[in-house]
């Protein structure tokens, strides 16, 4: 049986519902709606529990208010956690919801962007088939340096999807460059392919350019327009389900899980696909951004 290891960060996301955002010198009043459990690697995780996908979550859980916070979640969930930690409390971020479901993020690191080389001792690479890495924990060199070491344990066909992040552009030229060297599965939407892929006039265009570097899928999200892919012997787009958005907090993230999920059940790429965009509808159309 296929298993996953989703590497990254727990956060607590502090929602809040916003008429509109707020300009420069202006005042919005918001309406707080929840603290919960997120971050990219949390979700993910929970897309792969929903599915039944075999899987291991590793985040580091620091101490302070926020880590206080997510290792009661994690407990209540019954979801081990492999690695606590000391030095830190856990990062937290101020959600934004605009009324079309929009989120916009103001991100307060924390714990999750001081990765150190004894954290893999936690566990054994070679135990996994997929890896999920989300770009947000790169964009410290030093923790991105620890991290790329790290997954050097894995197994030769053990197959990493690189979650881009909307700050991709805040990752280290050199980084990005050894992870798309690495041969990883490129999960990203279409403002982040551009960053990547500057030269291209089009999605397409960027895709295939970024699969001559990767050898492996590219999957390039389009809001209601679906997912674009490509993987080098079959090039398509996957349609969108459409739904009421609530909120898109986690959307992106749930779509990775599904995709790492369909592909554990043996799915052809773009049945996993299909399988991701109805897990990222399920989300969009709910407050809660994780299916965890």
């Amino acid at each position: 049986m296929s298993k996953a290891l989703v590497l990254g960060a727990a956060f607590v996301d502090v929602v809040v519902n916003v008429p509109r955002l707020p300009f420069s010198g202006g005042d919005v009043t918001g309406d707080l709606k929840s603290y919960r459990i997120g971050g990219s690697a949390f979700n993910v995780y929970g897309a792969l529990r929903y599915m039944q996908a075999s899987a291991d979550l590793l985040v580091p859980v620091g101490e302070g208010d926020y880590a206080t916070r997510v290792k009661q979640h994690l407990s209540n969930q019954g979801i081990s956690l492999k690695l606590p930690v000391t030095g830190a409390d856990n990062g937290w971020d101020l959600s934004l919801v605009e009324p079309d479901g929009e989120r916009s993020f103001l991100t307060i690191n924390g714990i999750e962007q001081c990765w150190k080389p004894q954290w893999f001792q936690q566990v054994q690479l070679a135990d996994y088939d997929y890896i999920y890495v989300s770009g947000y924990e790169l964009e410290n060199l030093r923790s991105a340096k620890v991290i790329l070491d790290g997954l050097r344990q894995r197994r030769p066909d053990a197959q990493i999807l690189f979650d881009t992040s909307p700050r991709i552009g805040e990752i280290p030229s050199e980084i990005l460059q050894q992870v798309l060297a690495a041969r990883v599965m490129v999960h990203c939407n279409e403002d982040e392919i551009g960053k990547i892929m500057p030269d291209g006039r089009t999605v397409a265009e960027k895709a295939h350019r970024l699969f001559a570097l990767t050898q492996r899928p590219v999957m390039v999200t389009l809001g209601g327009q679906g997912t674009y892919y490509v993987d080098g012997t079959v090039t398509g787009q996957v349609p969108a389900q459409n739904v009421p958005v609530v909120n898109t907090i986690g959307a992106g993230d749930t779509h990775c899980g599904g995709i790492i999920a369909g592909l554990m059940a043996g799915l052809a790429l773009p049945q996993a696909i299909k399988q991701a965009n109805q897990l990222s509808a399920q989300v969009v159309g709910q407050e809660n951004g994780s299916l965890s």
